[in-house]
Parts: structure tokens; C-alpha cells; sequence
């Protein structure tokens, strides 16, 4: 920055200009600036001085409006499929803001009557307290889940009800949250502009139920739901970090990395499966294979609409995606059932009709929780604290159905539940001298020159 000055003056103008702040001195007429551009500072003692914007604020304007910064960008790849240019604007909108607040911000800061400590306080007790109420709901989504399992097999076992069946009924009775989104006068197929990708989101959920419910035929209830959440998880990391661009850390895709390592180990075959008949006769070996690829299947298209929802989380409330997912599925679960051949076998008795709807509030309750959770937690995170299904119908099948868990069952089940525990621990305590260092980066911020 350079300043050039002509003495033998009575008068001074100052023209910003992207590089260089030139004060002329002359004896004509004052600098008439042009319409809409601010050229003209306040000097100490003038009228509105207080109120103009620092150099620091210009500079950090320039730096983020000039055609090199600009050109850089224009030249990034952008991975994101799923953002949207009204998001766009109002990130670089909210920069910009951000830089001519900041040194107003750090003043009322300093002004209040609060100390340093207790802004960090309450700002973390509010976070904390967030995130509690956040994996409370998540934890009480994977019981759901687990309850899900245990009664989907009981519904079969013992009223010959068929799993597409189940997850039709629990579709139309689902149809009442359509309440939710006209109390708040929300529109039903959501926000103008983005409900191709909101449709996109019911479809994929919903085949991933069908997909799901549709391997219960070809394999086992437990075999079917733990491929189904392994594939869940392992994707949804891959896909958010394609499409969303959102990484896990290190401590988080270990502390995944463990729980599927538990998931592998209760998928292992028995000695009574490996030794079945089912290895040397082709049928069964076909129709096993068919469901495997299903569960398979299941899980990536509920990896996309996680990650879907994911890139929704601003636009679309839960109530309205519960509703899309419910009318969509009223929709691709009779035509699963035509595909397949699935009879038709309605309850006959008030406790078949007590099991449906049982099955139909915990699948709201596990929606609910999951959701919820999407819109602040990685997609893949949510789908690895949900893995605690699989414990958790083993426990209500020993209650229930008893039936002895193998070795490796045992296991892998007690690897997921360590390993959901540790993530909801990193999350939840406070690192050891966090607090401290929180404090001394923010007070040095405060007593910076440059806000």
C-alpha cells in the first residue's frame, strides 16, 4: 500500500482502491464519488466515525471479492452433487458478514458483563445438551430396531404374516404423519426446487425396505439385518465423502472400522450351517445367494437416502420425510409383492392386529430417532450407533425365542456394543484440558489488533 502526498493543501479526499490507497491534497473541489460506491471515510472527530468500517474489514472484503480468488475457485472440482446454489450464496453472503461484524462482535463481547469463561461455558453446555438429547434419540432408535426384528419374527413364525406384507400395513398406518407437515403448513411434497430430490430420497428409502424385508423370505432375520446394516454403514461413509464431501476422523472410522469387524463375526456360518445340505443342492444354495445380494442391496439404497436426507436436513422436517417415505412405500411394497408372489395373509385375531401396530410405532419411533440425528451427526455414524440392533435382538431372542448364541455371535455382538459405547463417549466427554485451551485461543482472538 502505497500513499502519495501533494502539500500546499486545504483540503483531502482518500480513494480505496483492490491495491493501493492513494491521499491527494488539492485546492478544487472536494471528490465527488460515484452512485452506490463508498469512497469516503470519516476521519477522527467527524460525524459517523465510530460507525465506518476498519481497513481490516475492506481488506478482508477485497481479499474475498478480487478476480484471483475468484479464478481459483472457479477452477476447484466440485464433489458435492447434492448442494444447491442458494446454499452457495448464502455461505459467501455469511462470510462477508461475518468479516464486518467481527470486530463489533468482539467489542460486545468485551463490553458484557459476562467473562470468557462463562460464554465458553454456556456455549458448550448448550452443545453438550444437544448432543445428548441427539444419541438419547439414536439409542432409543437402535431398540426400536432391534424390537423390529424380534417382532417381524414372531409375526411370522407364529401368525404367518409375510415381511412385505408387514412393511405395507406399517406404510399405510404410517400415512397419519401426514398431519405434521400440514399443522405447520409445510407443503406436502416439499419446498419448490427441491422435490425431485425429495421424491429421490422416498424411493430409495423405501426400496431399501422392500429390498430388506424381501431377503426375510431367502434368509434369516439375523443374517438378513446384520448384512443389511453393515453394507449401510460401510457405504454411507463412502457416498458422503463422494457426494457431500463430509470426512470422519480417525478416531471415528476406527472406532467404526471395529464395530464392522463385530458384525463380520456374527455373520459367520454355524457348524450346523456349514455342514447343511444347503452347500451341495443348488436351489438352496441360489435362493441363499438371492437373499445375501438383497441385504446387500437393501443396504446401499439406504446409504443414499441417508446421505439424500443428509444434503435435505435445512429444507425438509422430519414430519414430511416420514410422510414421503410412508406414500412411497404404500406404493413399491404391492408391486414387491406381485415380483415376488408373496401371498396375501391378513391378521385374524386382536393380538396379531396388537404385534402390526407394535411393529408399526417402533418403526416410527427407530425413523424418528434416525432422522433427527442426520441433521447433525455424519450419515455414517448413524447408521454404525444404529449396529446395536443386533445385540439387542439377541438379547430379546434369549428372552423370547431361546435359543443358544455361538461363539463367534457372542463376540462379535459384544465387539458392537464396545465400540457404539466408545463412539458415544468421544462424543459426549469433554477432552481432558479442552476447556483451557478453548479459552486461551478465544481470548487471544479478543485481544488480537486484528478481529
Amino acid at each position: 500500500m502505497e500513499s502519495t502526498h501533494l502539500l500546499n493543501t486545504s483540503k483531502k479526499r482518500v480513494k480505496i482502491h483492490p491495491h493501493t490507497v492513494t491521499a491527494k491534497y488539492a485546492t478544487q473541489a472536494p471528490y465527488s464519488p460515484q452512485p452506490g460506491v463508498h469512497t469516503h471515510f470519516p476521519q477522527p472527530g467527524d460525524e459517523g466515525y465510530d460507525d465506518a468500517p476498519s481497513f481490516e474489514d475492506f481488506g478482508s472484503f477485497l481479499e474475498e471479492t478480487s478476480d484471483k480468488k475468484q479464478l481459483t475457485e472457479s477452477r476447484k472440482w466440485r464433489l458435492t452433487l447434492f448442494g444447491s446454489k442458494e446454499k452457495d450464496t448464502a455461505n459467501k453472503l455469511q462470510t462477508l458478514g461475518g468479516a464486518e461484524g467481527s470486530e463489533g462482535g468482539a467489542r460486545a463481547a468485551k463490553a458484557s458483563g459476562k467473562g470468557v469463561g462463562e460464554q465458553l461455558a454456556s456455549f458448550g453446555e448448550a452443545s453438550v445438551s444437544a448432543s445428548r438429547l441427539t444419541w438419547v434419540g439414536l439409542l432409543g432408535a437402535a431398540l426400536a430396531h432391534g424390537c423390529l426384528i424380534v417382532l417381524t419374527r414372531l409375526a411370522s413364525e407364529r401368525f404367518s404374516l409375510g415381511p412385505l406384507f408387514l412393511l405395507l400395513v406399517r406404510s399405510i398406518v404410517q400415512l397419519v404423519s401426514v398431519a405434521v407437515p400440514l399443522h405447520r403448513g409445510e407443503n406436502l411434497f416439499g419446498p419448490q426446487g427441491y422435490r425431485l430430490r425429495l421424491l429421490c430420497y422416498g424411493v430409495a428409502y423405501s426400496l431399501s425396505l422392500c429390498c430388506a424385508y424381501a431377503s426375510l423370505t431367502f434368509v434369516s432375520p439375523g443374517d438378513g439385518t446384520t448384512t443389511w446394516r453393515l453394507a449401510t454403514t460401510a457405504l454411507s461413509a463412502i457416498l458422503a465423502f463422494l457426494l457431500l464431501e463430509e470426512r470422519l476422523g480417525l478416531a471415528d472410522g476406527i472406532t467404526i472400522a471395529a464395530g464392522l469387524c463385530g458384525l463380520g463375526l456374527v455373520l459367520l456360518p454355524t457348524a450346523d450351517e456349514s455342514n447343511s445340505d444347503s452347500q451341495t443342492d443348488p436351489v438352496k444354495f441360489w435362493r441363499g445367494a438371492f437373499g445375501w445380494s438383497l441385504s446387500a442391496l437393501a443396504g446401499l439404497w439406504m446409504a443414499l437416502a441417508l446421505v439424500g436426507y443428509r444434503s435435505l436436513k435445512e429444507r425438509v422436517g422430519v414430519g414430511t420425510a416420514l410422510f414421503t417415505v410412508s406414500w412411497t412405500g404404500c406404493l413399491l411394497a404391492p408391486a414387491s409383492l406381485f415380483l415376488l408372489q408373496e401371498g396375501w395373509s391378513w391378521p385374524m385375531s386382536a393380538e396379531a392386529w396388537g404385534l402390526v401396530l407394535g411393529l408399526a410405532a417402533c418403526s416410527v419411533a427407530a425413523f424418528l430417532g434416525m432422522t433427527h440425528a442426520l441433521t447433525r451427526l455424519h450419515p455414517s455414524l448413524v447408521s454404525a450407533s444404529q449396529s446395536l440392533e443386533v445385540p439387542v435382538a439377541m438379547l430379546l431372542h434369549l428372552a423370547v425365542l431361546p435359543l443358544a448364541p455361538t461363539a463367534p455371535e457372542v463376540v462379535g455382538n459384544v465387539m458392537v456394543i464396545l465400540s457404539v459405547g466408545w463412539l458415544v463417549a468421544i462424543k459426549l466427554l469433554p477432552a481432558r484440558g479442552g476447556g483451557r485451551r478453548q479459552r486461551e485461543e478465544y481470548e487471544e482472538i479478543l485481544d488480537s489488533p486484528i478481529k
